[in-house]
Formats: structure tokens, C-alpha cells, sequence
């Protein structure tokens, strides 16, 4: 019996050691996923909120999850070679913070999980079959901003009744951008509204819209917001500045730098849901099987500092309005 006791004994020894050796061998594997971003590079508050995101999830960069960072600094023809270049590095999945991102790691890689962490109109622009069950490699949320257009003209109306000529400031090269001036075109049309169209496809194209909103005498202006146009945000608003131009944006971080109004989506809010999509891609689960996520809360944001800079009062309606007033 004692014979017996002590062979059993040294076997279970013997299969511990073995998975203690095999495991010291042949530690967890560290999974490597990609971030693809189309705006300026370097940390950005939405990156910082993701990363969060993650680590709310038990995950620890540099020691539970390695992450490849790619910017294309506003230039989207840059977009496909750095996508080629995380499919390369062979990326579990790829995060995108815009469609034109989504876009060019979609046409990288057909197999590769893509988690969309904004996008604008991702079945208008050919992203997903719908947003129930968007189908393929490709998941995430999507921000609605054909949808919101039309609101951020009947906000800018409200608070400017006079405005008759309104200049649209957007990216021709983003494809959402596209959706969302058809869709400031329809409200223009039912509030009697002329659009002028400022069309930009790279850093070289903002004066030339300049010039042209000043000579046709626009009386305001709605910024498109997108990482074109945040990336040169500083020029635009010290345009809008230096002419007096009531202007509308898209996203916060115009306002919180010196623009007058913003109307949106909440960008930290979709940062910090995509890194849930990314949780659960990992853990076994196919981008096809996870629904596109629409926004639950949005922000109308007034800066009264710009107001008075340029010699605007905001109607008491309107300001009663916002979420939030910069004094």
C-alpha cells in the first residue's frame, strides 16, 4: 500500500513539473491588435479613453495587450499603405476611428476583425450590410451624422434667424462627409436656406475655401467635422474669427478651442464602447455576430467667449438649450 501511495504520489509530481515547465516554455500569448487612425498623431484624448476602456476589462497595454499605432495626419491616401502595414504584422483586429480608416483596412484585409470606433453613415457608404447584422470582418458604432446635419443648420437658424447664405466646410474625400452635406442640403431646403459648398481634399484647399466663402459673402458657416478638418481646425477658427462668422461644428473640441457652437455625438463615449467589441472579437466572438451600436447621447455646446468675440448675442431659447455653456 505504501508502495503503491508513493508511486501515485510521484506521478501527480511528475505531471505538475511537467505543466509548470510547459507553461514557463510557453507563456500566455499577449494578443497584438491595430489602431488605425486617419487624424494627427500621437495620444489623443479619444485614445486615452479606449485604452481605458480596456483596462476596465483586465487588459494592460505592454503586458496583457500590445497595440500598433498607425496615423495618417489628415492625409487619407496614406490610409491603405499603413492598414497594409498592420495586416503584415499580423493584427488580431484592427480598431478605426473613421470610415475612410474602416475603409482602407476593409479593402487590407477581408479576414482580419475591424472594430469600427466612429463612423458616419457605414451602410450608406458600403461598410456594412445594415447595423443589426453588419456581416463580413467589419463591427463597432457608428456616430449617425447624415442624421444630425440637418439639426446642427436648425440650431445655427434658430440662433442666427437672419442667416440666408450658410457655407459648408467639408471634406470631399471622405464618403461620410458626402451623406452629410446631402443631408444639410435637404434642411436647407426646408428653411429656405442657400448652401454654399466649401469643398477640401487636403491642407492646400482651406484658403482657396476661405477666399471663396468671403467673396460670395456667406453669413455663416457649418463646419463638417472629420480628421481633415480637426486637423486644421486652428485655421478654421481663426477664419471664422477673424471675418465674424456665426459657426457650427460637429464635435466639441472646436468649441472647447474657441468656436461658437458644436452639436453631436459624444466621441469618448463610442471610444470607450469600442473597446467592449474588442473584448469580446478576442474572446472568440465574430465581428458578424456583434450588432453596430448607434449613440444614446448627444451634446449641443455654446462658448460665449466666442459669442462676444465676435459681437454676437445667442437668443435666450437657444442658450436654455445647451448641455453645457462656456462662460
Amino acid at each position: 500500500m505504501v508502495r503503491r501511495i508513493g508511486i501515485i504520489f510521484t506521478l501527480t509530481l511528475g505531471i505538475l513539473l511537467t505543466q509548470l515547465l510547459s507553461a514557463a516554455q510557453n507563456p500566455a500569448k499577449v494578443p497584438r491588435i491595430g489602431y488605425l487612425s486617419a487624424g494627427p498623431s500621437g495620444p489623443s484624448p479619444n485614445i486615452e479613453v479606449f485604452r481605458q476602456g480596456l483596462r476596465a476589462l483586465g487588459y494592460v497595454e505592454g503586458q496583457t495587450i500590445a497595440i500598433e499605432y498607425r496615423y495618417a495626419a489628415g492625409r487619407d491616401d496614406r490610409l491603405a499603405d499603413l492598414a497594409a502595414e498592420l495586416v503584415r504584422l499580423k493584427v488580431e483586429l484592427i480598431v478605426t476611428d473613421s470610415s475612410p480608416a474602416a475603409r482602407a483596412a476593409k479593402q487590407a484585409s477581408k479576414t482580419i476583425p475591424i472594430v469600427m470606433a466612429a463612423s458616419g453613415d457605414p451602410i450608406g457608404t458600403g461598410l456594412i450590410a445594415s447595423l443589426a447584422r453588419p456581416g463580413g470582418n467589419i463591427t463597432g458604432l457608428t456616430h449617425l451624422s447624415p442624421e444630425l446635419s440637418g439639426k446642427r443648420l436648425e440650431l445655427l437658424k434658430e440662433t442666427f434667424p437672419k442667416a440666408s447664405r450658410v457655407a459648408v466646410l467639408w471634406n470631399g474625400a471622405n464618403p461620410d462627409k458626402a451623406s452629410d452635406f446631402r443631408e444639410t442640403e435637404a434642411a436647407a431646403r426646408a428653411f429656405g436656406v442657400q448652401l454654399q459648398s466649401l469643398e477640401v481634399r487636403t491642407a492646400n484647399d482651406f484658403d482657396k475655401a476661405f477666399v471663396a466663402a468671403t467673396s460670395k459673402r456667406a453669413q455663416a458657416l457649418i463646419t463638417l467635422s472629420d480628421p481633415l478638418t480637426g486637423s486644421h481646425g486652428r485655421r478654421i477658427l481663426d477664419f471664422t474669427l477673424k471675418n465674424r462668422l456665426p459657426a457650427m461644428y460637429g464635435e466639441k473640441g472646436f468649441v472647447e478651442a474657441g468656436g461658437l457652437m458644436a452639436y453631436g455625438h459624444i466621441p469618448a463615449e463610442l471610444h470607450r464602447r469600442a473597446a467592449t467589441y474588442v473584448d469580446k472579437i478576442l474572446k472568440g466572438t465574430k465581428p458578424a455576430e456583434l450588432p453596430v451600436e448607434q449613440p444614446t447621447k448627444f451634446e449641443f455646446i455654446i462658448n460665449l467667449k466666442a459669442a462676444k468675440q465676435i459681437g454676437l448675442t445667442i437668443p435666450p431659447n437657444v442658450l436654455v438649450r445647451a448641455d453645457r455653456v462656456i462662460k
